[in-house]
């Protein structure tokens, strides 16, 4: 069994995809130049501050907004091993599985 391990980096409801990677990013198209701009909107240090192996814990519809893939890219890129919430935007929840982001709900965790 795999384990995650690492700091942890906490945020409320209804975190949108405009906080995660703001729309005035999306002429940049790998996902390690997207990586420098994510979260600033809601964390400004969060650049600064994430590592490798890093976890995402959220409460409730995390990832809501638009239909974007480049939010879960971000996230991923930036170097975070997890997204757990007790919900996710069901598209944000299908654009992660298919950028191969994992994340997790349980209610327990968030």
């Amino acid at each position: 069994m795999e384990t995650a391990k690492g700091k942890v980096f906490k945020y409320g409801d209804n975190v949108d995809t405009d906080v995660i990677i703001p729309a005035r990013y999306l002429n940049v198209s790998s996902g390690e130049e997207l990586a420098k701009y994510c979260m600033i909107d809601i964390d400004a240090d969060f650049v600064n501050n994430v590592k490798e192996g890093d976890i995402i814990v959220a409460t409730k519809n995390f990832g809501c907004g638009s239909s974007r893939e480049h939010a879960p890219l971000a996230i991923k890129c930036a170097g975070i091993s997890c997204v757990i919430a007790s919900t996710f935007a069901r598209i944000f929840y299908r654009n992660a599985i298919n950028i191969g982001l994992p994340i997790l709900e349980c209610e327990e965790a968030a």
